[in-house]
């Protein structure tokens, strides 16, 4: 999505926003709202997502119905520090406040599907840039699998047996882990909300962080 003509003045520059959650929960819609949302309220928007659509990016997204466990979390994760390298780093330093569709929570979920170790995966993403705010999207596991089976499944994960409970499970433990760690996190139940609402409260969140409240000062 290209980048809004000039700087917002309400939000501090250079801001970053990771949007992650379930298959299902409405992720790239809702990031494509709140990215409307803010640029029409003068922000300089950048949206992005994972896998990236760099030379890793796009190796990880063809070999990940082929390649499975600690092969492929490793190449996610290379994915994830040269897509903050060479597109969200120059970005947020050019002061845009860039949002990505999936980030580290993800990488900490989607490979439990292989049984990769839950302690690797966070070792593997340790060193990423944190999020100024990290919004994990939930919803209940029977709303997800309706919408999945409504829209068809995107990646081989999404066909297993029961994997919206799974993933729900799994994706309140990563929350978890970010927390302990000094995240600064969002949990949003979009089980009955409608995707511009659920844009309206990531962007009336994003006002309330100390960062924003000094550069509104």
């Amino acid at each position: 999505m290209p980048s809004s003509p000039g700087r917002g003045t309400s939000l501090r520059p250079g801001l970053f926003v990771s949007v992650d959650g379930p298959g299902g929960a409405g992720k790239t819609t809702i990031v494509r709202h709140l990215a409307q949302l803010l640029a029409a309220e003068g922000e300089q928007v950048h949206v992005t997502a994972e896998p990236s659509g760099g030379p890793i990016g796009k190796v990880a997204a063809t070999l990940t119905a082929t390649v499975r466990g600690n092969a492929l979390a490793c190449l996610y994760a290379a994915d994830r520090y040269h897509h903050i390298e060479t597109e969200i780093e120059p970005y947020l330093r050019a002061g845009h406040l860039v949002i990505s569709d999936r980030y580290v929570a993800s990488g900490l979920v989607i490979q439990r599907f292989d049984d990769v170790d839950p302690e690797f995966l966070w070792q593997l993403n340790a060193r990423a840039r944190r999020p100024d705010l990290a919004v994990i999207l939930e919803a209940k596991p029977h709303v997800i699998a309706e919408r999945l089976e409504a829209r068809g499944a995107h990646n081989r994960f999404q066909l297993l047996p029961d994997s919206s409970h799974t993933e729900v499970a799994y994706y309140q433990h990563a929350t978890s882990c970010l927390n302990a760690v000094g995240y600064t996190t969002l949990r949003i139940d979009c089980t009955s909300r409608e995707p511009q609402q659920t844009a309206a409260a990531i962007r009336d969140h994003l006002r309330t962080l100390p960062a924003a409240k000094e550069a509104a000062c």
